[in-house]
């Protein structure tokens, strides 16, 4: 069986972590490889199954990456996350549904596409501070923090980006900078371990290249259902999913649920990555998947 392992231009071998997913699944019979998701010389059709892992420049393509997506439907090659999943996650409303289900979500206001962004007449009386990012991106791109006071300044920034993408404005929550992120990490909707990430002093971005500290940490059993409870929204297999959010008074506030392309740290959770491996074969083993050859697997 051969799997392409999909990751970006940048990161041509894969995230160093990553890569160990090669030897792992060659244990298997399986044939890992590394393959860059727009690279045009790829015949997709060589591979069983694609794996989502560093398509980390995927919201700077997206018009290019929503028409792979695409080719890849119709070629009917099964993906993991499965392509269903991809372009519902990839856009960052769905925290809208989640709230409406009744989820505690960061305080946002969903910003349709506009020519007239004006921040004023939308951000709630109260906020103090806020955060404007499109609602198609990661890794803190196009992210901006702000103080009220600044809104003439962020409409004229963003106000070319408005009339391209939706964004989310989300009121700024202190607690970030003190507390954290925590990260919940899942494979096939089973709860495998979970990371705070702090920022550092005088920063509100947590990821690692900002200068982010990551800790492998316990969280409740309440918390742990919190999150599962997330998970468990999605009616399709997930080979995984990384639910974040901020944690205040045990109540775990949303930030994202992260099933495309999220790092799932493997160098902080011991036996992490074997669970990973186990959670594949299950997932290509399972009949509903209609993966080809899965006899070939052990």
């Amino acid at each position: 069986m051969n799997i392409a392992l999909l990751t970006c231009e940048k990161l041509p071998n894969l995230l160093e972590t990553d890569q160990l997913l090669i030897p792992a699944l060659a244990k298997h019979n399986i044939v890992a490889k590394a393959v860059i998701w727009d690279d045009k010389t790829i015949n997709w059709q060589d591979f069983d199954v694609l794996i989502f892992r560093n398509t980390w420049d995927y919201y700077e393509k997206q018009e290019e990456f929503d028409v792979w997506l695409q080719k890849i439907e119709k070629l009917d090659i099964k993906t993991l996350n499965s392509i269903a999943i991809i372009n519902q996650n990839k856009h960052k409303f769905y925290l809208r549904e989640l709230q409406k289900g009744g989820f505690t979500i960061l305080p946002t206001v969903f910003i349709e596409k506009t020519d007239d962004l004006d921040i004023l007449k939308i951000i709630p009386k109260h906020w103090k501070k806020a955060v404007i990012k499109p609602a198609y991106s990661a890794g803190s791109y196009q992210t901006s923090v702000f103080e009220v006071q600044e809104t003439d300044k962020i409409n004229q920034e963003y106000q070319s980006i408005a009339s391209k993408k939706e964004l989310l404005l989300q009121e700024f929550i202190p607690e970030i900078q003190t507390l954290g992120e925590t990260s919940f990490v899942f494979f096939n909707k089973k709860f495998s371990h979970a990371v705070n990430k702090k920022p550092v002093d005088g920063e509100f971005r947590i990821q690692v290249q900002f200068g982010g500290k990551y800790q492998l940490v316990t969280p409740s059993e309440i918390l742990i259902r919190k999150a599962q409870e997330i998970v468990n929204t999605f009616s399709e297999d997930l080979l995984y999913a990384r639910v974040d959010g901020i944690i205040i008074e045990n109540e775990l506030h949303l930030m994202e649920i992260e099933c495309l392309e999220p790092d799932l740290y493997f160098n902080l959770a011991k036996g992490s990555m074997d669970k990973f491996v186990n959670s594949i074969l299950e997932l290509i083993k399972n009949p509903e998947l209609k993966i080809k050859n899965p006899e070939t697997i052990n």
